[in-house]
């Protein structure tokens, strides 16, 4: 009876050693779960990301006032008898003005 006990404390020693050092311990498996969750909430906001692209292309390739909006924005471009102004305000000009130091 003696000599079960010894044999099962051994056994019970040797599993609680895997445990805690093995390959497979609870650290790593804590660790996984954190590094799991953290994969999912960067996955979730790509796939946010994505679908605002996905929004985006299809408006490009269907609405012409994403067209015209990118265009006006990026491009400087105006319609048809439109006219165009351009608000410069002082001190913020790079250009020096003539005859100014």
């Amino acid at each position: 009876m003696k000599a079960l006990i010894t044999i099962l404390v051994l056994l019970l020693a040797v599993l609680q050693f895997k445990l805690w050092f093995g390959d497979g311990n609870l650290r790593e498996v804590w660790l996984l779960r954190d590094a799991i969750e953290a994969q999912k909430v960067e996955n979730q906001e790509l796939r946010r990301r994505n679908a605002a692209l996905e929004a985006e292309v299809q408006d490009l390739k269907k609405g012409l006032e994403a067209v015209e909006e990118r265009a006006r924005s990026e491009l400087g471009m105006i319609k048809k008898d439109e006219t165009f102004f351009q608000v410069i305000e002082r001190g913020s000009s790079t250009t020096p003005v003539p005859g100014r130091k």
